[in-house]
């Protein structure tokens, strides 16, 4: 049995810490809004993020960050990827040496540039971090619905610690050494599904969304060789699984957020109307910088970003994609002479 704090009260973190209880682990809860956990406390269950999922008396509930982390064999961070720095910035008065700490939020930084396991390092020097990552809503999990994810560190040990630790008949957890990759797949795939969910809004069909899947792992994929991750990773779990699932389901926030946009919503008024963060708003801008600095073409990216912010029409987006100079699908694939 390992002791686990759950640094986040969301639907992820709710759904995970029922995850780790089911398999028999002491998790504690923690939120630093009292209205959320005075909410656990008395339903038992997060009405707003997660309604129907009912959480044993056995997980604990805090507003004490010291509490959820005092002698804690793994810390989850599940907060939403902008809250990440200020979080862990709170937590490294109480962060041990070698405190393991999984971040499950999806992101990257819009002025710094940094991945969330970067940002997590800076603020928790004396931390061992890893990443879980993959095609996994927070309300199937809740249900106990078959699912897979990757988790990924830096040392085989810790992530085969990991492994076991939330391994289930209906929670499969793979291991991988390529955090980089991991994090930039789980990051960048909510800007796509963006667009995904912009076509829907639009009345495309499953054509469209084939496309903005297929195209979208390739600039994907592009950006994250460039910055030294693994192809590899960008056609599993964390790359094209989650981009698939993200742009497809009824689930994803990305997606609703993008579906409103393309009914002519603004994009303020689609975060109002989703209720949750949308983590792909976030990290558009930071998308967008990457491929200007490591000088890699991403068009879907950029045309997201000019329907977020500068108030582009997503038709005119779409038409703009559609009308780009001819190309080869594949430039590394040789013709015979």
């Amino acid at each position: 049995m390992a002791k686990i704090g759950i640094i986040g009260a969301g639907s992820w973190g709710t759904a995970l810490s029922l995850l780790c209880a089911n398999n028999g682990h002491q998790v504690t809860v923690w939120s630093i809004i009292e209205e959320e956990i005075a909410m656990l406390r008395e339903k038992r269950q997060h009405e707003t993020k997660l309604p129907g999922v009912t959480l044993p008396a056995c997980i604990g509930f805090t507003t004490n960050l010291k509490e959820a982390m005092d002698e804690k064999d793994v810390l989850v961070l599940a907060v939403p990827s902008p809250y990440t720095r200020s979080t862990s910035h709170s937590m490294r008065e109480f962060c041990r040496d070698g405190q393991i700490v999984l971040n499950v939020a999806k992101g990257v930084e819009e002025h710094t540039l940094k991945t969330l396991s970067q940002i997590i390092e800076e603020e928790l020097p004396k931390a061992e971090v890893a990443v879980l990552s993959g095609p996994s809503h927070a309300e199937e999990v809740g249900r106990g619905l078959p699912t897979t994810c990757v988790v990924s560190t830096r040392r085989k040990t810790t992530a085969e610690y990991l492994q076991e630790i939330f391994m289930s008949p209906v929670f499969r957890v793979y291991t991988s050494p390529d955090i980089l990759g991991v994090e930039l797949g789980a990051a960048l795939k909510n800007v796509i599904a963006l667009a995904a969910g912009a076509a829907d809004g639009l009345g495309y069909g499953d054509n469209t969304k084939a496309a903005l899947i297929t195209r979208g792992i390739a600039e994907i994929s592009r950006l994250g060789v460039a910055m030294g991750a693994k192809p590899a990773t960008f056609y599993g779990l964390t790359g094209i699984g989650d981009l698939i699932v993200t742009c497809a389901s009824v689930h994803s926030r990305n997606r609703k957020a993008g579906y409103l946009i393309g009914k002519g919503y603004t994009m303020q008024e689609a975060m109002d109307e989703v209720k949750m963060v949308v983590e792909g708003v976030y990290s558009a801008k930071a998308a967008l910088e990457l491929s200007r600095k490591y000088q890699i073409e991403m068009p879907i990216v950029e045309q997201v970003n000019q329907v977020l912010f500068e108030g582009k029409s997503a038709k005119d987006a779409v038409n703009d994609l559609m009308l780009r100079d001819k190309k080869t699908e594949s430039t590394e694939l040789p013709w015979e002479e």
